[in-house]
């Protein structure tokens, strides 16, 4: 049911190509509900409605003009995407050359004699010491620097040294210490005497109950 309408659809659109100035027709038969398109006339009994209008030449002509124009249009679009495509193509390629260019004349200073020497003394100076204590670990940093120098190049270690903060703060390792020496406890505060509270010929007595004799 979905595909028939489609299937007409299509044939009207390209029988009306073909017929541009013809009366177009739209013929439903009354028994069986076929729908059928004709330049003609539709058959006795069908419902008839009608699609397009018989055009006159003039309309035609304006017709025609329309879809030159806007074929010329579609073109000239068409030529101003491949001239820009055809332009950025070629400042990529230019580009492109440029950055080959300057890698063959750029120093290949990662493999450089002195690239390999600080590297070299760097890694004794890690096996040696390992920075165990402030100026060890101020010695590691110079010789990271000089690898970073040797291995980079002038132009990328300045760079890497503007992203660096100015003052990098020491890195400081507390020694170890064992458990804290044995502290005996304070002794228990001293007690006053106690107040007397009455007295008697033989005793005294005080505030907690005590006998004293007198």
């Amino acid at each position: 049911m979905l595909r028939r309408p489609s299937l007409c659809l299509l044939a009207l659109a390209l029988w009306c190509a073909g017929t541009a100035s013809a009366q177009v027709l739209r013929c439903t038969n009354a028994r069986t509900g076929e729908v059928t398109y004709t330049d003609g006339s539709c058959a006795p009994g069908s419902q008839t409605r009608e699609i397009e209008a018989r055009k006159t030449p003039e309309e035609l002509r304006a017709e025609r003009e329309q879809a030159a124009e806007a074929l010329a249009r579609k073109e000239q679009r068409l030529q101003r995407e491949a001239a820009e495509q055809e332009r950025t193509d070629r400042a990529d390629a230019r580009a492109l050359a440029e950055r080959r260019a300057n890698a063959r004349l750029w120093p290949d200073y990662a493999h450089s004699a002195a690239c390999l020497e600080s590297r070299r003394q760097l890694n004794q100076q890690l096996a040696l010491h390992g920075g165990n204590n402030v100026g060890e670990q101020l010695r590691l940093q110079a010789l990271q620097r000089q690898v970073d120098l040797d291995c980079l190049g002038p132009e990328r270690y300045a760079d890497l040294e503007s992203q660096r903060p100015l003052i990098a703060p020491p890195i400081v390792v507390a020694p170890a210490y064992g458990p804290p020496p044995y502290r005996p406890p304070p002794p228990p505060p001293v007690q006053p005497p106690p107040r007397i509270t009455n007295c008697n010929v033989f005793r005294c007595y005080d505030e907690r109950g005590g006998v004293h004799p007198r």
